[in-house]
């Protein structure tokens, strides 16, 4: 990747051609606010799984190329690619499936699927996408290529999730750099998060099983109970953050689960098996901590029994690139006003974007949605966002890509 010289200082507003050209985008934006509600609640109307979005990317599709977007269709299963003449250097990505959980709310856009809602806010990406595609289809030669992917939620039977796939599929050919956002539930609406470095959590699994050898309740010398070793590990685990990690760096290792082999209270059980999460912000945080919980594994060893462990490792941790979250923390403070643009403290959740950003330098920002008298959670049956802000998502994204192509790309 080259930059250009003399980038414009982080203390400093970029010239006045840009500051109008963000101006021009908030005006835009917000004459699209209403198409951007409304193509929101047919997405949330009718969501679908991971590698099932099927009726959405047609959707999509068929949008896009009203635009005048080239479009490719289907991409990675059921995704697709959008690109605004030929050779774009900039991509702008959003995910499009829902979750498997049955919606309480009680709206005139609920979910008509049945165990399926949009209760993470994939619903209001796709809308504001569409919408920065329309602000940027309105610009002179001005190339831009949109990432519609599937299955951020899930991954396939290969363990691949959709930005894995859309790698594979050649989506960022000649792409030089990739911005995308997310709402959050946390943020007032006109309020957007943004910050250089680490802003999720690589998110990891594991499965440990303690294999002792059970027997009568009675006679527990006869002996070894997986029980107690497990108790045992599980103290050591919880050990692991505050001696083998430094303060400065941020992690997290989780036990969710504990099931033995027996229910019973006169039974000592034959095995135990636990399962749980760890989380971290960078790969060397991330190694040590898979190598601590192994040497902490094997005290069941020398306590007499064993153990089998299995992990399944998550996406990695999303990395702001410095120059790329400047040009759209810049972008933000002219269209929200600077005090609206927060520091972004690192999250411990996690998303593939992060795939795209091994590979490319990268921005993800939070965007604010939160519902001020009954504020919801994301991933919850009741889930639900403001939506009066989501306009400023897509002048955001819109003007981003504006600066980047002006500044960044060579």
């Amino acid at each position: 990747m080259t930059f250009t010289k003399n980038l414009a200082s982080p203390l400093l507003p970029y010239p006045l051609v840009n500051i109008a050209m963000t101006q021009s985008s908030i005006l835009q934006a917000k004459s699209l606010q209403s198409q951007i509600i409304s193509q929101r609640r047919h997405f949330h109307q009718n969501p679908e799984l991971s590698f099932n979005e099927i009726k959405t990317g047609s959707y999509l599709a068929d949008q896009f190329s009203q635009l005048g977007y080239k479009v490719t269709h289907p991409v990675a299963k059921t995704g697709l690619l959008a690109d605004l003449l030929p050779q774009p250097k900039i991509a702008v990505r959003a995910d499009m499936d829902a979750l498997p959980i049955q919606e309480e709310n009680d709206l005139t856009y609920k979910s008509t699927t049945p165990n399926v809602m949009h209760a993470c806010g994939h619903d209001a990406h796709m809308a504001i996408a569409l919408a920065c595609a329309n602000l940027l289809s309105q610009q002179k030669n001005l190339p831009v290529r949109f990432l519609l992917q599937p299955a951020e939620e899930n991954s396939d039977k290969e363990g691949k999730s959709g930005a894995y796939r859309m790698i594979e599929a050649g989506a960022l050919a000649n792409i030089q750099a990739i911005i995308g956002l997310h709402v959050d539930s946390t943020l007032k609406p006109g309020q957007v998060a943004i910050a250089s470095g680490p802003v999720m959590a690589a998110s990891d699994s594991f499965t440990l099983k303690i294999i002792g050898s059970g027997g009568h309740g009675a006679f527990p010398e006869s002996t070894i109970d997986a029980v107690v070793i497990q108790a045992y590990i599980i103290t050591q685990i919880q050990q692991i953050i505050s001696r083998k990690i430094s303060a400065f760096e941020p992690g997290i290792i989780t036990i969710g689960s504990v099931k033995s082999s027996s229910n019973a209270g006169n039974v000592i059980s034959d095995y135990v098996e636990m399962k749980g999460t760890i989380r971290s912000f960078n790969k060397v945080t991330r190694d040590k901590l898979v190598k601590e919980l192994d040497n902490v594994c094997k005290s069941a060893i020398n306590l007499g029994g064993n153990y089998e462990i299995k992990y399944e490792f998550g996406y990695p941790a999303t990395v702001n690139d410095k120059n790329i979250a400047q040009f759209m923390k810049e972008s933000a403070a002219n269209i929200v006003g600077e005090e609206n643009v927060v520091e972004c403290t690192p999250k411990l959740w996690s998303e593939d974007f992060s795939m795209y950003q091994e590979l490319i330098p990268g921005a993800f920002m939070f965007l604010g949605a939160k519902i001020s008298d009954a504020p919801r959670c994301h991933h919850n049956p009741k889930f639900d966002i403001d939506e009066s802000g989501l306009y400023y998502g897509a002048a955001i994204l819109a003007d981003t890509v504006i600066r980047l192509n002006e500044k960044f790309v060579r």
